[in-house]
């Protein structure tokens, strides 16, 4: 199990299911860690995620390598549990249309 502090590395698009390893850049996240790609970010969700609204950034990408004791991915690897949004288009659009013009900040 993964310290609370430590983020959930998630293995694919919660919409499209293409792969997402650890190593992406193409993977976008909201602040409780649902994971999309970059086109489903921008061309589906309009950077707005489905569950919480918030807004959805660039994942961080963990180091391979232990450049310190007890860090990378060696120490904590990434999840294997793939995950898949609830939510129907219809109901994600209307989410997206009504906040995609509101800055984060006032979500």
């Amino acid at each position: 199990m993964l310290p609370d502090s430590m983020l959930d590395l998630r293995p694919n698009c919660e919409i499209c299911d293409c792969d997402l390893p650890p190593e992406s850049t193409e993977a976008r996240i909201c602040s409780y860690e649902c994971t999309y790609c970059v086109t489903c970010a921008e061309s589906v969700l309009d950077n707005v995620c489905p569950n919480c609204g918030g807004n959805l950034v660039p994942r961080p990408i963990r180091p391979k390598s232990s450049w310190r004791p007890t860090t990378g991915l060696a120490k904590h690897p990434a999840s294997t549990k793939r995950r898949h949004n609830t939510w129907t288009s219809a109901e994600r659009r209307a989410l997206s249309d009504k906040l995609k013009d509101v800055p984060p900040t006032e979500r």
